[in-house]
C-alpha cells in the first residue's frame, strides 16, 4: 500500500478523539494529563506526513479518502487537501497540543472533563479543514462549538456564562444562515445536473446566475464573517477571549478565527466568482474599519488580556483586505498571515496566561520592570511582540508585505489605509511592552515572579522556531500555496492565468501593462492589473 492509500487523514482527524474516550476511563488527576498531552502531541506527530508527504505540484486535492454516508441524500465521507488546508491543519494540531501543555498546573478542577473538551474541539477543527462534502463540513463547523462553549463557561473567569453564551449564539446565528446557502447550493446543483450531492468539488464548477450568487454569498458572509471575525460582527470575541482560559484563547486565536477565512478562500471565490466581485468595495471597506477600529481600541485597554484580543480585530482585517485584494499575491499573503497570526497570537496569549497564573490579574497597572525578575520571559515576549508587529526577520512582516503588495496594485488608497493599521500595531504593542516590562518593580507583588520552568519553555520554543523560519525562508510555505491560490484564482480572476505558463517575455516588455474591467451583466467595482501583482 502507498501513502496515498493510506487513510492518513481519517487517522488525524480521529486520534484526539480516541485521547478523548480514553479519558473517560481515567481517574486520578495526573495520569489524565499525562493522557491528555501523550494524545494531543501524538496528534500533532501524525500529522507531520503531510507536511513531507505533499505533492507541491501535484493534484488539487490528495490524500482523498471517499465513502458512502447518507446516500440518500448524496451526503459522503470526503475528505481531502490540498497546501492551503495541509498548513492550516499543521497549525492546528501543533497548537492543539501547546494548549493542551500549557494546562498542566492552571486546571484543578473538573480536569477530566476540561481535557475531553480541548480534545474533542480538535478533532473537530481538523475535521472542518480536511472535509471536501459540504454537509460533512458543517457537522465538524458545528461541533466545534459545543467544548468551546463548555471551556469558556466552566473554566472561565468572572463573566464566563455571560461570554459563553454571547459566543454561542452569536456562531450559531451565522452558521445557521449559513447552511440555507449550503442547501442552496446543493438544490441548484441538482436542478443544473440531476444529482443530489454536497461535493465541495463539483461546486466550484457550478456556474450559477448572478441573482443566485448574490444571495448565496450574503449567506456565507454571515457565516464565515461572524468566525473571522468581522466589524461589526466581532463584539462577541473580546468577552470570550477575556474570560476563556489560557488554552481556550490560545485556540481561539490561533485556530478557530481562520475557520471564517478558510471559509471565504475555500467556499465564496470559488463557489461565487461573480458576487465576489461585486462585494469586493464592501467587504474591504468594513475590513478597513475593522483594522482601523481594533487598533485604536486595543489601544485604550488597561486588561492584558483584551488588548490582545481586540489586537486580532485588526490583524483578521488585514487578512480579510488581502483575500479580497483577489491578486494572487495577495490571497497567498493572506494565507501565510493566518498562519503568522495563530502562531503570534497564540503565543501573546500564553504569556498572558503566564502572568496571570502568577498573579492573577491581567490589569496592565499592576505590572512594570518584569524584565528584572522575569528576563527570559521578557525576552520571548519581546520576539513574539516583534513578530506580531511585523518586524523584517520575523514572521509577520512577509505576510503583511505580500498582502500590501496584494493590495496596492488594486487600490493604493486601500494599501494606505491598512498600512495605518500596522503602524497603530506597533504603537500599541510597544506601548503595552513598555508598561509591563521596563522601569521599576513598583508592586512588591512582583518581585519574587518565577521565570519560566521548562514546561512552559516548550510551549513556546515551536512558536519563536516557527516565527524565525518563516521570517528569513517562507520559500516552503509559499511552495505549498500556489496550487491552491491558482485554483481559487481560475474562478474568481482568471485574468492571471496559471503561473505555469510561459509568457512571451519581449512582447510583455513592449505592450503596456492592460487591465481588467468587469462589466457586461456584473457592476463594475475594481480594476485589477495583469501583471502588477505578479509572483
Amino acid at each position: 500500500m502507498s501513502y496515498a492509500d493510506f487513510p492518513l487523514l481519517s487517522l488525524i482527524m480521529f486520534t484526539p478523539l480516541v485521547g478523548a474516550v480514553l479519558l473517560l476511563f481515567v481517574s486520578k488527576p495526573n495520569t489524565i494529563r499525562w493522557v491528555a498531552n501523550g494524545f494531543a502531541m501524538l496528534g500533532f506527530l501524525v500529522s507531520l506526513p503531510l507536511w513531507f508527504w505533499l505533492d507541491t505540484t501535484g493534484p488539487d486535492w490528495q490524500f482523498v479518502e471517499r465513502h458512502d454516508w447518507i446516500p440518500s441524500i448524496g451526503a459522503e465521507y470526503f475528505l481531502g487537501v490540498d497546501g492551503f488546508s495541509t498548513l492550516l491543519i499543521l497549525l492546528a494540531t501543533l497548537i492543539g497540543a501547546i494548549a493542551v501543555l500549557s494546562s498542566w498546573t492552571a486546571i484543578t478542577e473538573r480536569v477530566k472533563e476540561y481535557y475531553i473538551f480541548l480534545l474533542v474541539l480538535q478533532t473537530g477543527m481538523i475535521g472542518a479543514f480536511v472535509a471536501l462534502d459540504f454537509l460533512l463540513f458543517f457537522v465538524f463547523w458545528e461541533v466545534m462549538l459545543v467544548p468551546m462553549y463548555f471551556l469558556i463557561g466552566i473554566w472561565g473567569s468572572a463573566n464566563r456564562l455571560y461570554s459563553a453564551i454571547k459566543f454561542f449564539l452569536f456562531t450559531l446565528v451565522g452558521s445557521v444562515i449559513m447552511l440555507l446557502g449550503i442547501l442552496a447550493v446543493y438544490f441548484y446543483n441538482y436542478d443544473i445536473t440531476g444529482v443530489y450531492t454536497f461535493d465541495i468539488t463539483r461546486f466550484h464548477e457550478l456556474n450559477m446566475p448572478f441573482e443566485y450568487q448574490w444571495w448565496v454569498f450574503l449567506a456565507f458572509f454571515l457565516g464565515f464573517a461572524v468566525k473571522v471575525p468581522m466589524f461589526p460582527f466581532h463584539t462577541w470575541l473580546p468577552d470570550a477571549h477575556t474570560d476563556a482560559p489560557t488554552a481556550g484563547s490560545v485556540i481561539l486565536a490561533a485556530v478557530l478565527l481562520k475557520m471564517g477565512t478558510y471559509g471565504f478562500i475555500r467556499f465564496s471565490l470559488p463557489i461565487l466568482p461573480e458576487a465576489t466581485l461585486v462585494f469586493v468595495p464592501w467587504v474591504v471597506g468594513l475590513s478597513i474599519v475593522g483594522i482601523i477600529y481594533g487598533a485604536l481600541v486595543a489601544m485604550a485597554q488597561s486588561d492584558w488580556k483584551r488588548l490582545v484580543a481586540y489586537s486580532s480585530v485588526s490583524h483578521m482585517g488585514l487578512v480579510m483586505m488581502g483575500i479580497f485584494a483577489l491578486t494572487p499575491v495577495g490571497i497567498t499573503g493572506s494565507i501565510l498571515q493566518q498562519i503568522n497570526h495563530g502562531i503570534s497570537t497564540g503565543a501573546l496569549f500564553l504569556i498572558v496566561g503566564i502572568v496571570y497564573e502568577r498573579r492573577h490579574t491581567r490589569e496592565i497597572s499592576e505590572y512594570g520592570g518584569l524584565s528584572k525578575v522575569m528576563p527570559a520571559f521578557a525576552v520571548v515576549f519581546a520576539v513574539m511582540m516583534l513578530s506580531s508587529i511585523g518586524l523584517p526577520t520575523l514572521n509577520g512582516f512577509i505576510g503583511e508585505v505580500l498582502i500590501l503588495q496584494g493590495i496596492f496594485v488594486v487600490n493604493t488608497w486601500w494599501a494606505a489605509a491598512a498600512a495605518s493599521g500596522i503602524v497603530l500595531g506597533a504603537a500599541y504593542m510597544l506601548w503595552l511592552y513598555q508598561r509591563t516590562m521596563f522601569g521599576t518593580v513598583d508592586n512588591p507583588k512582583n518581585e519574587n515572579l518565577p521565570d519560566l520552568n521548562l514546561r512552559e519553555w516548550a510551549t513556546f520554543t515551536p512558536l519563536l522556531i516557527l516565527a524565525v523560519w518563516i521570517g528569513l525562508y517562507p520559500k516552503p510555505f509559499l511552495d505549498r500555496l500556489e496550487t491552491s491560490v491558482d485554483h481559487v484564482m481560475a474562478r474568481v480572476n482568471s485574468v492571471y492565468g496559471p503561473r505555469n505558463v510561459l509568457r512571451d517575455e519581449s512582447q510583455e516588455a513592449a505592450d503596456p501593462p492592460e487591465l481588467l474591467t468587469l462589466d457586461g451583466d456584473v457592476p463594475d467595482v475594481i480594476e485589477i492589473p495583469v501583471r502588477g501583482g505578479g509572483r
